[in-house]
């Protein structure tokens, strides 16, 4: 008896220290996919962060398995592995479920994590109908925890949702809640701090009225913290004397305490004064501040109007003369096709938010008859390679024309004898298609590619090309419902990524 009573207490004590070894090495393994994480080594981090969560699994570790197992999912859908991102969730899904058998207790918190990346991937993949189920679903997990910074973290998403589908009254009042509740609790930093994040959710969703807008109420809202600042000061200094008042009032006996009262009151008094003066002071500075930004920010609107109304009719104004010169000259060649680029930037940018016809084409046989009009068109034994399945996809044949010809004229002007030019198709996701045109050619220096997509960044010589190609092209796939990239860690020479949503 003694002997089977020793076996099961050193199998007692040899699980125990096992799990103690495993919980240790998990958090050395969660500790080295943050620090990979924090070097934007995003390949090493996944894969660690994974072990971590798989460690924390098996340690019963359920609150760090999830905050591994969300960052996994990250990692993976944000170079569009969506199918991964939705298993690893799973995963964690599973996990919390089996801890809250375990300990007879709901962990909503927990489940809100996994929620909530599943909703930013149906964002990304436009599913407005399963976010919003996502949405609702954050909604009660967050009720169900009563915690008051996820409560607020659901206003920013419900925002972020709302903005990005196009539900622009539901953002402002999930933002308004939001700020309400920050201001009520004097929390004013925190305030600007939202006024930002709302600028960068309407840049980044393309909306100039709501960023205009915001930015409005950004620059009114941060000159009137210092208002209300200086009104607090002076409700606590009231505070505080009503307070000292009291006590005196109490214990006021004698003569000597009734001095006492007078020269508070004649304190309190300078001090409300000064106060008061102070505040006159701030609150003029602020109306005057209020009215020079809302002056400035309609210059500057009318400025702009102004530029794209001069934008839209330079064409019109330069043709008649450039038409009496000969066409046949460099310049005067280079300028009609200035002039042209800058007519189909202006109607780009008139019709970027309108839809475009879409039809079911072939892949490869799209792809192949791009190829065939770069015949001629390379330098002596350039191996261009097309790579593209059979498959379909609906897409606007014109438009996807004009971007890879233009991408694949450049890879061929800048791809020397010898070198190799790639034209290839991969899909991403159900609804995500990417065309990746590669080449060998001198590439583009680290100083100019942040500027490569903006229109009129440098002064160009006409007859060398005006910068305008790769601008327009960019907007066409903005038009396509896409976007059109260059992958900065591809080292051999250029490539650039057209990614479609259809």
């Amino acid at each position: 008896m003694k002997k089977i009573l020793f076996i099961v207490i050193s199998i007692v004590i040899g699980c125990h220290c096992s799990m103690v070894k495993a919980q240790g090495n998990a958090d050395a393994l969660m500790k080295q996919a943050q620090d990979f994480l924090a070097n934007k080594e995003y390949v090493k981090a996944r894969s660690t962060f994974l072990h971590a969560f798989n460690a924390f699994v098996a340690a019963g570790q359920s609150e760090k398995a999830t905050v591994c197992g969300t960052k996994v999912a990250w990692l993976y859908y944000r170079e569009n592995y969506y199918k991964e991102a939705f298993d690893i969730l799973r995963a964690a899904d599973q996990a919390i479920i089996s801890a809250e058998q375990r300990t007879h207790s709901q962990h909503p918190d927990l489940r809100y994590a996994t929620t909530k990346e599943r909703l930013q991937m149906y964002v990304r993949l436009r599913k407005s109908q399963s976010a919003a189920e996502q949405l609702s679903r954050l909604d009660a997990y967050a009720s169900a925890a009563a915690n008051d910074s996820l409560n607020k973290d659901l206003l920013y998403t419900k925002a972020s949702h709302y903005y990005t589908f196009g539900m622009t009254a539901k953002g402002d009042e999930a933002i308004d809640q939001l700020i309400k509740e920050y201001r009520e609790a004097k929390q004013y930093d925190k305030v600007i701090d939202t006024y930002r994040t709302l600028i960068g959710i309407a840049r980044k969703s393309g909306n100039a009225a709501m960023t205009s807008r915001t930015y409005e109420q950004y620059i009114i809202w941060k000159d009137s913290v210092k208002v209300l600042k200086a009104l607090d000061e002076i409700n606590a200094l009231k505070k505080e004397c009503s307070e000292k008042q009291t006590t005196i009032d109490d214990k006021e006996s004698s003569l000597r305490n009734r001095q006492y009262v007078i020269v508070a009151l004649c304190i309190l008094a300078a001090i409300l004064a000064g106060a008061l003066i102070f505040g006159a002071i701030v609150l003029v500075r602020f109306i005057l501040l209020t009215r020079k930004q809302k002056k400035a920010i309609e210059v500057a609107r009318e400025h702009n109007e102004q530029k794209s109304r001069f934008i839209r009719n330079i064409s019109a104004q330069i043709s008649p003369t450039l038409g009496k010169l000969d066409p046949k000259l460099p310049p005067v060649k280079a300028l009609n096709g200035f002039m042209a680029h800058i007519e189909e930037m202006s109607q780009l940018e008139d019709t970027v938010a309108e839809p475009c016809e879409m039809e079911e084409r072939n892949i490869s046989a799209f792809c192949d008859s791009v190829a065939k009009k770069m015949e001629g068109k390379m330098a002596d034994g350039v191996n261009f390679v097309v790579n593209a399945p059979k498959l379909s996809m609906k897409l606007n044949a014109d438009m996807l024309e004009r971007i890879l010809l233009h991408l694949l004229d450049n890879a061929a002007y800048y791809t020397p004898a010898g070198g190799k030019i790639t034209l290839e198709y991969k899909k991403r996701g159900a609804h995500t298609h990417q065309f990746v045109v590669s080449d060998t050619g001198t590439g583009i220096p680290e100083d100019k590619r942040a500027d490569i997509f903006k229109p009129f960044a440098a002064v160009h010589d006409l007859t060398e090309g005006d910068g305008l190609g790769l601008p327009i092209c960019s907007l066409i796939a903005t038009r396509m419902n896409g976007t059109l990239s260059l992958d900065e860690s591809y080292t051999k020479g250029a490539r650039f990524v057209l990614e479609l949503h259809t």
